[in-house]
């Protein structure tokens, strides 16, 4: 948790960089944009960006013209937010809460409560430490626990469980569960989505074919069949955020096993570290099936639809609407895990990522 604020504030600065005039976007206001606002402590960056703006990764360029603003990038509860117009272009101003004082037997100093994030980290974190996409053949070479003399069907700390052995021991492993396979649209596989469970150590390994590992540090309880792997998983990552230009995904999966998803939830989206960077900001599109014109309109998903053999136009392709955004924060090197940060609709696999 400590390497994700480092990461959060590296953020904040690095958004300061980030000039809307190379990217082709205008700072506008939203028509209802308060003229003030009081920062609260569960506060994001981007959830008060959204209050003020149509394209909230435009933040910083509120703050560009600010010479009374000396850290710019932190904010912070009880902060009050202002905006008013420079030359015609809006620009924040905060006025600091002058009550962050308490007192000690000796001495009255000023407290510093933690600055605001840009985005919810307490939401995202547990998806960056336990959570990983790795390659088909790297997971069906890991070894995977056979079961403990007392046959249990599930094992919990300090239980000892005889696993299968493949390749040179280590003295400690992550349990991890294969939590789905990772496909495009065309069927290409991606990768496989594991889960870390449990932590193992290494106990016995003078058996020909197998290790005896204690299990330690239970997330879930583990169970037959679960991998143990030796690697390090891939951590927090340095974030720029900058809107998507050509880059076009589909949203291919979740790490909550729904169907229907919402504002901070996490999907993988099939783009790559070739394709995307931890904090590409991405809309979400739905477009619904196609219709079959004709003297009784149908959908072309219907079971009784029967479609021309020839192009003679009857066809009608429905629109990509406009449903959400999503930043990027964790890539891999065929897939990427993405947070929604703004949800107009139902966000489900097959929503198509772009330009926001």
């Amino acid at each position: 948790m400590r390497r994700l604020n480092k990461i959060t504030v590296k953020t904040l600065v690095a958004l300061l960089c980030l000039l809307p005039s190379v990217l082709g976007y205008a700072v506008t206001l939203k028509d209802d944009a308060p003229k003030t606002y009081t920062v609260k402590k569960h506060d994001t960056l981007w959830d008060i960006a959204n209050l003020f703006l149509d394209k909230p990764w435009l933040w910083p360029e509120l703050w560009r013209n600010n010479t009374q603003i000396v850290n710019p990038h932190l904010i912070y509860p009880g902060d009050v937010l202002r905006i008013r117009m420079v030359d015609g272009k809006p620009v924040m101003e905060v006025v600091r809460d002058k009550k962050r004082l308490t007192l000690s037997p000796s001495l009255m100093k000023e407290t510093k409560p933690s600055p605001i994030g840009m985005l919810p980290w307490s939401a995202i974190a547990v998806y960056v430490n336990q959570n990983e996409i790795m390659a088909e053949d790297s997971y069906n070479t890991l070894p995977y626990l056979l079961g403990n003399h007392s046959a249990d069907l599930r094992f919990v700390n300090d239980d000892l469980v005889l696993s299968r052995r493949y390749g040179r021991p280590n003295d400690q492993y992550r349990v991890v569960r294969k939590q789905s396979t990772i496909t495009n649209e065309e069927g290409e596989l991606l990768g496989i989505q594991i889960h870390h469970v449990a932590d193992a150590s290494m106990v016995e390994t003078s058996a020909a074919d197998q290790w005896l590992v204690k299990v330690d540090e239970s997330n879930f309880e583990a169970r037959r069949g679960d991998r143990l792997y030796a690697g390090e998983f891939t951590g927090g990552q340095d974030m720029v955020l900058q809107p998507a230009a050509g880059q076009r995904g589909v949203v291919v999966g979740n790490l909550h096993q729904h169907d229907l998803l919402g504002k901070h939830d996490v999907v993988i989206v099939d783009l790559g570290s070739a394709e995307v960077t931890p904090g590409t900001v991405m809309g979400i599109y739905a477009q619904g099936p196609d219709i079959i014109d004709g003297e009784e309109p149908r959908y072309a998903n219907e079971s009784n639809v029967v479609r021309s053999v020839f192009n003679d136009g009857s066809t009608v392709e429905q629109p990509a609407l406009k449903i959400g955004e999503l930043v990027v924060f964790k890539t891999f090197d065929k897939a990427s895990y993405g947070i929604i940060t703004r949800s107009d609709g139902l966000v489900k696999d097959g929503n198509i990522v772009a330009r926001p």
